[in-house]
């Protein structure tokens, strides 16, 4: 019994816990509470910012014998499961690459000379159609399954019309584009996009202009993911606007003008259902706005930040410049990504707190990053920069070839302007 006791005394000592209590006459006593065990399961904000954190390099491509920025990136959608995926690259010799999306193997090239190609992007239905807007004052359309350089169709604009920015709605019914200030004027042209692949080399005259709105060159537009009808737009102004492009005239179609304080760089949704604008400007600032709060009497901003580079600093490395966004629906979170002038790529976390670094990815490019293209299909990356690298990133990837060039970094004659604009600008509300 001595025995047995001994041992269940041992036993209450190991699992559990002893609680003193001071009772009345200072006498100590012992209550014994279970040991209770703790997990903590990752949020899905926290697996995607680790799977992000985890990105490396799965493909490079070899570069090309003519080395150009890589200035614009967009990925095609398969049309069925299992087929092949494209890659569209707007580079600065006035041309387009295309490449295999899996391989990143050269596919073919599409020259813009004499006018500049300013951006790529995919149709949404069809895989293999790919538009770019063009200094000569059109938007000009290919597919790229097609060997001829002839453009399966031209969307021409005005004659004084200089193409720097463009987008095609979510239903592939509208192309717009952005025009630089010549003299007083400066334009969102709009065309009826139906039926491009249908009506080979004929060229599509506009189905109207906002010319209101804006009052410097326009140098960035965005459709909304999943509502064809509304359109954003960024200018050299600082203006933000939002369109409903529904309605009968450019007044009644203008939801809302948001100022940055700053010339915009790069723009976009995010947010539940889309709800929110954001946009980035050439000296580095960051604005972000609830579209979803016009109609209430809740601020509009979540969070606006002059320059980015003073407020966000990492132990190691630097930022020098973002680059544009990227809203993961999965997470519900957006997140920036920003970068080095030696290539390194940071991932940044947003939320009205303020930003903070999720991870960096390193190795990969030698020089500044100028573009990138997540895919949430397979949650990978797509980056292209200065130093000529087209790279593929995925979760956990090991690259294949170990071969690394030294620094690519080229010179260009292509230069983004910049234009610094502060708080002196007009503000319009809502």
């Amino acid at each position: 019994d001595v025995i047995a006791g001994f041992l269940y005394a041992i036993l209450i000592l190991v699992v559990f816990h002893p609680v003193v209590d001071l009772i009345d006459n200072f006498n100590l006593t012992y209550k014994y509470a279970p040991l209770i065990i703790i997990t903590f399961e990752m949020t899905a904000v926290e697996k995607v910012e680790e799977q992000l954190a985890g990105l490396r390099i799965a493909r490079r491509c070899v570069p090309s014998e003519e080395p150009a920025y890589l200035l614009d990136i967009d990925t095609s959608t398969a049309a069925q499961p299992g087929s092949s995926r494209f890659v569209a690259v707007s580079c600065s010799n006035k041309s387009i690459r295309v490449y295999d999306r899996e391989t990143l193997h050269f596919l073919r090239e599409y020259s813009g000379r004499p006018g500049i190609l300013s951006g790529v992007r995919f149709a949404h239905a069809c895989d293999s159609v790919v538009f770019s807007a063009c200094s000569e004052g059109t938007v000009k359309c290919w597919d790229v399954r097609s060997a001829t350089q002839k453009p399966v169709q031209v969307f021409s604009g005005y004659p004084s019309n200089v193409f720097i920015s463009f987008d095609v709605s979510c239903s592939d019914l509208i192309v717009c584009a952005g025009t630089e200030k010549v003299e007083k004027d400066t334009f969102l042209v709009f065309w009826d996009a139906r039926g491009v692949t249908d009506c080979a080399s004929t060229t599509k005259e506009p189905l109207g202009v906002y010319s209101e709105s804006h009052n410097d060159d326009i140098t960035k537009i965005c459709f909304h993911p999943i509502e064809p009808n509304l359109v954003v737009s960024g200018s050299t102004d600082g203006l933000v606007n939002v369109f409903d492009i529904n309605k009968d005239n450019e007044d009644d179609a203008l939801i809302s003008t948001c100022n940055s304080d700053s010339s915009v760089s790069s723009l976009g949704w995010s947010g539940q259902d889309y709800k929110q604008v954001y946009c980035m400007t050439h000296d580095e600032g960051f604005c972000w706005w609830d579209i979803a709060q016009l109609d209430t009497e809740e601020p509009i901003t979540l969070l606006h930040i002059l320059d980015v580079r003073e407020s966000f600093c990492t132990e190691n490395h630097g930022l020098h410049y973002l680059v544009g966004g990227l809203y993961h629906e999965k997470a519900g979170k957006l997140f920036l990504i920003g970068g080095t002038s030696t290539g390194n790529i940071h991932l940044i976390s947003c939320s009205s707190d303020g930003l903070s670094l999720v991870g960096t990815l390193c190795g990969g490019h030698s020089a500044t990053v100028r573009s990138f293209c997540w895919s949430p299909m397979d949650e990978s990356l797509l980056t292209g920069g200065e130093d000529a690298q087209l790279l593929l990133w995925k979760p956990g990837a090991v690259e294949r070839s170990l071969t690394k060039k030294a620094s690519l970094k080229i010179s260009s004659s292509v230069q983004k302007r910049v234009r610094v604009h502060h708080a002196s600008l007009k503000s319009r509300k809502k």
